[in-house]
């Protein structure tokens, strides 16, 4: 969906791989899976906002994409340090706004 709505995408297959892949590429937005093997989105994003703290970088969106639309979900994500919360299944046309919210706050992604 991401690749139809022209984005370059880089996937990590855990949150490990994700963390690794941060240190070689800066990116735009995180869509960070809570459900990981190896490494959780939760902990993946709580060291995430670690290393840009300990590095001075600046802060990087994540929003959690995850099965469960709980408010205890979306309080969990957000004390993990993730900024939005997109349940599963999702529609193109949610993703697509998130997309906007947090990349084009002032354009039109059509």
């Amino acid at each position: 969906m991401l690749e139809s709505l022209g984005f370059r995408v880089i996937e990590a297959a855990d949150g490990l791989e994700a963390l690794a892949k941060a240190h070689m590429h800066t990116v735009d937005l995180v869509l960070m899976d809570c459900q990981m093997p190896n490494l959780d989105g939760y902990a993946a994003a709580r060291q995430w906002r670690e290393r840009e703290r300990r590095l001075g970088l600046p802060r990087t969106p994540i929003v959690a994409l995850t099965a469960n639309a709980f408010e205890d979900d979306i309080r969990k994500s957000r004390e993990a340090g993730m900024d939005a919360h997109l349940s599963k299944p999702y529609t193109r046309s949610q993703l697509r706004e998130q997309m906007r919210q947090w990349l084009y706050r002032d354009e039109t992604l059509s």
